[in-house]
């Protein structure tokens, strides 16, 4: 196996990690907390995100590793890719850069930091549905389109890795 051929692979196997991260908070975790009152919601939300904010190695080797992995990638493949390979390589980056990272550092994370500085239990009952109507619809909709970018990106990395060994 070819320095290539493994980072492609380990950039495929990431930002699919990543894109599952994200379908699983989709489909499951905030469908779970929305059925929570204001004040349990912001709570919820806090406690997890606060478990991603505490540089948990595990998630930050994938989120962070997933760009490096791909970015080399794509360094490593121009010359190693047919036409179309290296379009669908190039493509799927742009796509996950622009799609998943950078809402994510300028979007979700702003807004998550937002919602951490509350006191859930402090503030009053308005406030708490405030906070809440304005983080969570907005919040919902970057992470449903970061999660159709990052599954896009990875069944283009998945086209490009079979594409390469068949």
């Amino acid at each position: 196996m070819t320095l290539f051929s493994f980072v492609l692979v380990l950039a495929a196997v990431l930002c699919s990690l990543v894109a599952g991260f994200l379908f699983a908070f989709a489909v499951v975790v905030m469908p779970g907390i929305a059925k929570l009152e204001d004040e349990g919601f912001i709570r919820a939300f806090q406690v997890m995100d606060g478990v991603i904010q505490r540089s948990q190695p595990l998630f930050v080797f994938v989120w962070v590793g997933s760009v490096l992995a791909l970015v080399s990638a794509v360094l490593l493949g121009i010359r190693e890719l047919n036409a179309a390979n290296r379009l669908a390589l190039i493509v799927a980056t742009l796509v996950y850069i622009l799609g998943v990272q950078l809402p994510t550092f300028t979007i979700n994370i702003p807004m998550n930091n937002k919602l951490q500085k509350l006191d859930a239990g402090a503030i009053s009952e308005p406030m708490k549905q405030r906070a809440r109507s304005e983080f969570e619809p907005r919040w919902n909709r970057w992470n449903t389109i970061r999660t159709a970018c990052s599954i896009l990106a990875s069944v283009l990395l998945l086209f490009v890795v079979l594409g390469r060994n068949s």
